[in-house]
């Protein structure tokens, strides 16, 4: 009986699916281990080879940890919200959900094809009112919560109410907005329903106020700023400028520290916990306070700066354009400037105003404010190097101490103050090495600790400043005009938001005649008819941002039927967390800052018992494309021929590159054919060849359709099979790294399969496994991919064991072994790698069909490692002759009469008599003769 791939893995996948045979209980009496994939945005364009990656590393895992005796938790679903969907719709005016729905078809078509072990009963889908009920709900406890900074833990708003109304704002101590207001017991008692509700809109985790976002008007919505790149839009390169909107947003600034130490409790690759840290971006330092006369009332600008020790070299202070008070600080004759300079500003995204750190540009207000130490006047300036959202929205320039002050100061010719006339170690550039300051009244003669302790004491006590702690991190937005994503579940009331009752989740989205803005900027949902709450209320238009389903799904897989409930708290405190999660570093700052946020959120409100969603995370390498070129001549104008030289003889000819499709090439071997046929204009192509073939060029770039370099699976696996392409993925390299796709090596693993089918059946193809007992070569060979395998998936190695797997079965062929005791053993080793194939045998060796899955991962003896005999290299008066194996047990004159007796060794004696036997132990055996 052949193998045959495409029978044998059809037949496996209908069975896994009609029996669903990796379907789980909550509870099994067994350990759990949750293994989870960063869930996929369903494009149409499907998937190509270097999608499954992730997944396929996940199924290894998740199937080993199986036979390793766990109840495995393995979803998957779909990020189905989103603006691809949507900009198809604008452009088709077909309903996002039809083409989402199809794209999902496609996609489990694909998935299934690649027979991961997904429990599909738990899948789940962002746009499915089911699901998206719960992100609303989750929305509104948000709403309905305060940080206590005091208990350093999010509380219902309800204990902050009942605080106003016993104490007022006395003692409060609260992650908030800058300007809420003072009030005793009595005032908030006094206070209207609407002025309390506007008060406390500045405590709540989920609010509402003016905030500068990436607008798009091309687009009609706001932008992350990872959606924006070098001034446009990612999708469709439209243009973006800085707007001031009123956007809902979420106040992850609270749990900055909480964030920034649980970092420390998980086992993520370091670079992507870098990333994070450098996006919390926490600085000890000072906040100081710099008067401005022309504002009146004692009115300030406050600033932050990490070394207040270097705040007699001040010359400027310097505020983000979008900065509060710059229109009251702009005298008449800098208005126009002013204001030239703004538009300007907004035409640039944050991102490119943090990374241009050479660009040097900015605009004089006309004012001035007061050192709070010298009393002297510094000149107010604005420039888009300081960001409105971090820190204070201004920073106090010090060109002596800060090379983008520096730049800053130069080229507007302002004043820079030497650094011996504010204050300098002696010697010593770094404050933190042993000197002192010199050349100031407050500070001379202190340390660097000490004149930063010195000088925060002077602030406060002049009311101009105090220690504080700074973090880059700002509240995340969480709104978008946008059609196709969660409603917010709120309404306005006298223009204040309240929440829909609970009982009328989910807010269903209304249907829209288009999926454009309203022709007076209203966002998509704004054309929706008679959508109102309650026939009377004015819903909120904006939908939520595409993290937000994303932002606690794993704990919906857990329980994904519940109706009641997110998810039942005995279904959460069994699986608690997820032990592996694999995705993409791409989502370092986003995603998976968003989940934790939540998590620790959900946790503080009892709905959770971890505060950290994902113990350990793999992020995958990129599997890149293999282009290939053919060359075109070029005639004596330089104009394309339609003549094509083969590479090895294109340096004899004037040529062009050309990309052409990988699919029609083998092995660097172009199909003459094929290639007639891929682009009309080439059908009288004519070639000049290499040895009878054209062999095209090759380079690694990234997998695209422009460069026809893209590789779908279900093709590979049409001519290969499932089990191939899963053992070629693996086989590429370490699944950390990226690597290019090359099919020329997947013939290598395809014969592999081949070879090792063939250890179960005789030369006629019968099946023929005998019931002998096992040799001891044949159990050491077992016994080594038994060990090698468990410590390369531990460990994550999955390539190493690839190469393992065919040196053990070369190995078995050439013992040629058939023992059951031996084959059986290698099925389930090898499982988790390709499934389909061990299944089929797995059945024929006489199981039930379906139970390898849940079998028992062989146990490793290391007595079979241990070696008896040695190959012991023989010498004839130090020339090595041959060897001979003996065994390690056997004493020197045993070894010596065995090596002496043997014919071949008498026959390099030559006669002569033997004078001395060298023997070491394992090592050699050296006769001397003459």
């Amino acid at each position: 009986m052949e193998y045959h791939h495409k029978t044998i893995e059809k037949k496996w996948q209908q069975f896994w699916a009609e029996n669903r045979t990796f379907r789980v209980d909550n509870a099994a009496g067994k350990p759990k281990y949750y293994v989870l994939d960063m869930f996929p945005y369903p494009s149409g364009a499907g998937l190509h080879v270097g999608h499954p990656l992730g997944y396929i590393a996940s199924d290894i895992f998740a199937r080993y940890k199986r036979l390793k005796g766990f109840n495995v938790l393995h979803p998957m679903g779909y990020d189905s919200f989103g603006l691809p969907a949507e900009q198809y719709a604008i452009q088709t005016g077909q309903h996002p959900a039809v083409t989402t729905e199809a794209n999902i078809k496609r996609y489990r078509e694909q998935l299934d094809n690649i027979g991961f072990s997904f429990d599909w009963d738990r899948e789940v889908r962002t746009s499915d009112p089911a699901f998206y009920k719960w992100t609303q709900w989750i929305f509104m406890q948000l709403f309905n919560a305060w940080y206590n900074k005091a208990n350093d833990k999010a509380e219902p708003i309800a204990t902050l109410v009942a605080h106003f109304e016993l104490h007022g704002s006395r003692g409060i101590q609260a992650a908030s907005d800058d300007d809420v207001l003072s009030f005793t017991a009595a005032e908030w008692a006094a206070f209207s329903e609407e002025e309390q509700q506007r008060e406390l809109l500045k405590y709540r985790l989920a609010y509402l106020r003016e905030s500068t976002v990436n607008w798009c008007a091309a687009l009609g919505t706001v932008l992350a700023n990872d959606e924006v790149i070098n001034g446009v839009s990612e999708r469709g390169g439209y243009p973006v400028e800085q707007k001031k909107m009123m956007q809902w947003s979420m106040r992850i600034t609270a749990y900055a520290e909480r964030l920034l130490r649980g970092l420390e409790t998980i086992d993520w690759p370091e670079p992507l916990v870098e990333m994070q840290r450098n996006w919390i971006g926490k600085s000890v330092g000072a906040s100081v306070r710099f008067g401005v006369p022309v504002l009146g009332d004692g009115r300030y600008i406050e600033v932050f700066t990490t070394r207040v020790d270097t705040i007699y070299g001040v010359n400027a202070l310097v505020l983000a354009p979008e900065h509060e008070l710059v229109e009251a600080l702009t005298t008449g004759s800098q208005q126009a400037e002013v204001e030239a300079y703004i538009a300007q500003t907004k035409k640039k995204s944050e991102l490119d105003r943090m990374a241009d750190v050479k660009a040097v540009s900015g605009a004089f207000t006309g004012s001035h404010a007061i050192h709070p130490l010298t009393g002297k006047e510094v000149p107010i300036w604005i420039a888009d190097y300081v960001l409105a959202g971090y820190g204070t929205g201004a920073v106090m320039a010090v060109p002596s101490g800060d090379q983008r002050d520096y730049l800053f100061a130069t080229h507007f010719g302002l004043p820079i103050i030497p650094i011996s006339d504010a204050q300098q170690l002696d010697g010593q550039a770094d404050p933190t090495k042993e000197g002192r300051y010199i050349n100031s009244d407050i500070i001379n003669g202190m340390t660097y600790q000490e004149a930063v302790d010195t000088l925060i004491e002077k602030l406060e006590s002049l009311g101009a400043g105090k220690a504080t702690i700074n973090y880059r991190m700002r509240d995340a937005i969480f709104g978008r005009q946008r059609y196709w994503g969660e409603p917010v579940p709120v309404y306005f009331k006298d223009g204040l938001p309240q929440l829909i009752d609970e009982g009328e989740l989910p807010l269903l989205l209304p249907d829209v005649d288009k999926y454009l803005p309203t022709e007076t900027g209203e966002p998509p949902l704004g054309r929706a008819k008679d959508w109102k709450y309650r026939g009377t209320f004015e819903y909120e238009l904006s939908t939520m941002p595409g993290w937000a389903g994303s932002s606690w799904y794993w704990y919906r897989y857990m329980d994904a039927q519940n109706e009641a409930v997110f998810a039942s708290k005995e279904a959460i405190d069994y699986w608690r967390d997820v032990d592996l999660y694999i995705g993409g570093s791409e989502h370092a700052t986003g995603h998976l800052l968003y989940s934790r946020f939540w998590n620790k959120f959900l946790k503080d409100m009892g709905y959770v018992p971890e505060e950290e969603p994902f113990k350990k995370l793999i992020n995958q390498g990129m599997i890149q494309g293999r282009s290939n070129f053919v060359y075109r001549v070029l005639d004596g104008e330089g104009k394309g021929t339609n003549t094509f030289v083969s590479y090895g003889l294109k340096d004899q000819y004037r040529t062009v590159a050309l990309h052409v499709d990988v699919n029609i090439v083998t092995n660097d071997v172009l199909n003459l054919d094929k290639f007639r046929q891929f682009r009309p204009d080439f059908a009288d192509a004519e070639f000049i060849l290499e040895n009878g073939k054209y062999i095209c060029g090759h380079e690694v770039e990234k997998m695209s359709k422009s460069k026809y370099n893209v590789v779908n699976p279900d093709d590979i696996i049409e001519q290969y099979g499932a089990d191939t392409l899963r053992m070629y993925e693996m086989f590429l390299g370490p699944l950390e790294q990226s690597k290019p796709w090359n099919t020329n090596g997947i013939e290598g693993v395809y014969k592999f399969l081949r070879k090792f089918w063939k250890l179960f059946h005789d030369a006629s193809g019968n099946f023929a496994v005998s019931d002998d007992a096992p040799t001891r070569a044949e159990l050491k060979a077992l016994h080594k991919i038994i060990k090698k395998v468990a410590e390369d998936i531990e460990r994550f190695s999955f390539n190493t064991s690839v190469s393992s797997f065919m040196i053990c079965v070369n190995e078995l062929t050439d013992l040629k072994c058939n023992k059951r005791a031996i084959l059986q053993e290698l099925c389930v080793v090898l499982h988790p790698y390709a499934p389909h194939i061990t299944e089929e045998l797995w059945t024929l060796l006489g199981h039930e069909p379906g139970t390898l899955s849940y079998a028992t991962y062989p146990a490793f003896n290391p007595e079979y490692l241990v070696e008896s005999e040695f190959s012991y290299p023989i010498s004839v008066n130090g020339k090595t002759r041959m060897n001979l194996t003996l065994p390690l047990d056997m004493e020197q004159p045993d070894v010596e009469k065995a090596v002496l007796a043997n014919e071949d060794v008498q026959r390099y004696l030559e006669g002569k008599a033997v004078r001395k036997v060298i023997y070491v132990k394992g090592r050699i055996v050296n006769i001397v003769a003459g």
